[in-house]
């Protein structure tokens, strides 16, 4: 039976990694022990740790803030597995998702995989609607739960990922600790020959941001990151990554569209008002509630301002910085 040893980092949700770690102790495959790295959190999680000693092989580190690429690293030393799963405080698992990657490790190697994230039924109504474009065909081409990106090999997201001690070895782990970590990160270990794949079955229900506030910081914050991954692999930048911004765009000229011309001003309207109606259909059938279907509309919109801008602002700096400079991450506030 392979070891795991699940890290997670935590920074100030100790509320969060209870939940995640009640989700631990149902498991059916037992050969697992739990990393938590407390990344220099105001309020620490040492006593609900403390609580779940004796049902979970589990330790408890703290240190200063590093940021969650290098609390992740701390976590891969103090790992005593054969096999290394990271997950983000935030998440959710069913009781058999350890016996699902076992099983697919088994059949089919993966060096490394990543899994898909869902909404859970208990999610509050703007969870539900941020899950929904998060995830959704009209807003990121539905790729964080398909097999490939749109244009290339599948790469794994840090907040439900495994990786094989062996990859750990010949990365040295995450270089950067910010700003598109996880997907440098996959990159480069698919770059040194290991396999990536997706393990559709070991998904996570990932609680994401309550507040379209925090959501709009966060996929901000993921557009510079998507700019700052260009940095290291200029290839990767696709085109599919400028959508968010020619949506931003667009949508801000189209009181410029008013002043110019009546017709284009109307043309435009139009074409928006289709592509807010299909995510409102779209939305209130998979969820099941026309109020969902509508905070979805915010989502969207939300989702794609926030990412362009962040794009369009880390676009903006690179182009005038010097050619081997790389962007560590550390100067910038990660959104909490």
């Amino acid at each position: 039976m392979r070891a795991y040893s699940i890290i997670i980092p935590v920074y100030n949700r100790p509320d969060e990694l209870e939940e995640l770690l009640a989700c631990l102790v149902t498991q059916t495959y037992r050969n697992f022990e739990v990393v938590i790295i407390e990344d220099g959190s105001v309020t620490k999680c040492d006593k609900v740790v403390d609580s779940f000693r004796g049902r979970l092989d589990i330790r408890y580190f703290y240190q200063e803030n590093t940021g969650q690429g290098f609390a992740r690293n701390a976590g891969f030393e103090k790992a005593t597995g054969d096999y290394f799963i990271v997950l983000d405080s935030d998440a959710l698992i069913e009781n058999n998702y350890l016996e699902i990657v076992e099983k697919q490790l088994n059949s089919d190697f993966l060096d490394l995989y990543g899994g898909p994230d869902r909404d859970h039924h208990n999610f509050s109504p703007i969870q539900k609607a941020i899950s929904y474009s998060m995830t959704s065909l009209f807003t990121t081409g539905g790729i964080r739960g398909s097999k490939k990106n749109l244009g290339g090999t599948f790469h794994p997201r840090s907040f439900n990922m495994g990786l094989s001690r062996e990859v750990w070895k010949k990365t040295n782990g995450f270089i950067i600790t910010r700003m598109g970590e996880d997907i440098e990160f996959s990159i480069r270990a698919i770059s040194l020959g290991f396999k990536s794949g997706l393990i559709p079955e070991a998904f996570i229900y990932h609680k994401r941001r309550t507040s379209f506030i925090q959501f709009y910081k966060q996929l901000r914050f993921f557009g510079k990151a998507r700019i700052n991954i260009s940095r290291f692999f200029p290839k990767e930048l696709k085109l599919v990554h400028t959508f968010p911004m020619v949506f931003t765009l667009a949508c801000f000229s189209i009181p410029l569209c008013f002043l110019i011309n009546e017709t284009l001003f109307l043309l435009a309207i139009s074409i928006l008002g289709v592509y807010v109606l299909l995510n409102f259909v779209d939305s209130s059938l998979k969820n099941k509630s026309i109020y969902v279907g509508l905070l979805s509309i915010v989502a969207v919109f939300v989702q794609l301002i926030g990412y362009g801008i962040g794009f369009m602002s880390e676009g903006w700096k690179k182009l005038f910085e010097e050619k081997d400079y790389k962007q560590t991450g550390e100067q910038i506030e990660y959104p909490s």
